[in-house]
């Protein structure tokens, strides 16, 4: 297994598909990456020398990659927090922050249905008789 920029690469793995494991690197980004190394995207990582995976190190340090990256979005939330802006209250809210719609969707932001109303007179009977 190959390691670049402290990520473990899969050998069996194309070195195009690889390199989107690193955390900023897409697939776009991974293709220009093996255009300016002058690497074939369809070779395998285990076919590469140390050489080229020198190289292709080097390419991805001009980029914000990994823990750089994290900490970027980090404190830029962490900005909009302080600042009092509506998107900062939404994400300490754990709502939508892009003008999503909340009535209908939004289960993955807001988690599971909770459901809330009053409770029906026979479970209200049945904790009076438990208690």
């Amino acid at each position: 297994m190959a390691r670049i920029a402290g990520v473990e690469l899969p050998d069996k793995s194309r070195i195009d598909y690889a390199l989107t494991k690193i955390k900023g690197v897409g697939w776009t980004r991974s293709r220009d990456i093996l255009k300016s190394a002058k690497i074939d995207s369809a070779r395998r990582l285990s076919e590469l020398s140390t050489k080229e995976i020198a190289n292709i190190a080097s390419k991805l340090e001009s980029y914000k990659i990994e823990g750089e990256l994290l900490r970027e979005t980090r404190s830029d939330i962490q900005r909009l927090f302080t600042t009092g802006s509506y998107r900062g209250v939404r994400h300490s809210r754990g709502l939508p922050v892009r003008g999503q719609r909340t009535r209908s969707n939004a289960r993955t932001r807001r988690g599971k249905r909770k459901t809330v109303g009053s409770f029906r007179k026979e479970a209200l009977t049945q904790k009076k008789i438990l208690s």
